[in-house]
């Protein structure tokens, strides 16, 4: 029987391909074969050792061809490009039956690879769900539908930050998620101030549309969008970057009513201070977000179908998938965007 390889990661810095047998889809199966799969700080985490839950099939960040489908689905065909959504949830749990999936209590547990837990992406094929596939035009660049998550993560914060037409919006930290932000709150309609110590990255951010940078190493950034928004503050901050003093920050430029929202996980979690009375007064709203509901992944995927999005300047390197240790170590260094990973 004809086998395919997945990359597994069995210890800090040690990945090996594992061979799969390949197999015809269930009723409601897609078989996919990958065309890109781009490693996310997830991956990367587990490549350096801070996430230790070992072996572990990463990827997913994932987009492909469909190469078979089972007998009962009716949303894709062999041939189509799709978009793959590769963290699921149990749908059984409290947050899943109360639409919130992406708050379910068993994300993360994902077996696509019959030889490791985790999405298994970083491989030549992948057996998944008909419901976790998204069908994109057939003009789609491929490599660009394999950033449908990010971009879906982007798409429920930025609903979660409430922004509104003519609204002062600051973000922080021009990374892949930081860029993919200015251009979501740019088509809400918001001016948008980047703060970010890199210039390269500023760069990248006036690339993405940003209204107004601002080096956050040469002035004080806080002071900077006061007086950017005449002694108000922003009405919508995103803190990206996983650095607390950042996020305290992000709670002091954000003005009355506005909103705060940590978009990045801590590690480590160094709490901060907030003055409960400035909360109270002004009505400030602070809140975080977490993984992409289903409906965001539909968003992302047609704002990629459709050109409207465009993350190309996001996009630093391609890998063949037999190089992925070089692949891995390219996306640890601090000036990557993103690696696509190609079998």
């Amino acid at each position: 029987m004809e086998t395919f390889k997945v990359a597994v990661l069995e210890g800090e810095k040690n990945i090996v391909f594992h061979e799969v047998q390949k197999r015809e889809p269930d009723d409601k199966q897609v078989l996919v074969k990958v065309d890109s799969c781009a490693i996310c700080t997830l991956e990367q985490r587990f490549y350096t050792g801070v996430m230790n839950r070992y072996p572990f099939a990463g990827g997913h960040e994932a987009s492909g061809v469909v190469e078979a489908v089972g007998k009962k689905v009716a949303g894709v065909k062999v041939g189509d490009k799709v978009a793959i959504r590769l963290l699921n949830s149990c749908g059984e749990c409290y947050y899943c039956r109360n639409g919130h999936e992406n708050q379910c209590v068993k994300s993360f547990i994902a077996e696509t690879q019959e030889c490791a837990m985790g999405p298994g992406g970083l491989a030549e094929y992948m057996m998944v769900s008909a419901a976790d596939v998204y069908k994109v035009a057939d003009d789609a660049d491929l490599e660009h539908v394999a950033l449908t998550e990010p971009l879906a993560c982007c798409v429920h914060s930025i609903e979660n930050g409430q922004i509104e037409l003519g609204n002062d919006v600051v973000v922080i930290g021009i990374g892949i998620m930081g860029a993919l932000h200015i251009q979501l709150a740019k088509l809400k309609g918001a001016r948008v101030i980047a703060c970010e110590l890199d210039e390269k990255r500023l760069e990248v951010a006036k690339k993405m549309g940003a209204d107004v940078l601002v080096n956050s190493g040469k002035v004080d950034a806080v002071e900077e969008v006061k007086k950017l928004t005449e002694g108000r503050g922003a009405d919508a901050v995103f803190c990206t970057v996983p650095v607390a003093a950042l996020a305290d920050q992000a709670v002091q430029m954000t003005g009355k009513l506005g909103r705060t929202v940590f978009y990045t996980s801590f590690h480590p979690d160094k709490p901060i201070e907030i003055s409960p009375n400035k909360v109270h007064s002004s009505e400030q709203i602070i809140t975080g977000t977490v993984n992409p509901q289903k409906k965001d992944f539909l968003a992302a995927s047609r704002l990629l179908s459709s050109k409207i999005v465009d993350v190309s300047d996001l996009i630093s390197d391609r890998v063949p998938l037999a190089e992925i240790d070089r692949a891995f170590e390219e996306a640890i260094l601090p000036d990557t965007y993103r690696i696509l990973v190609q079998p």
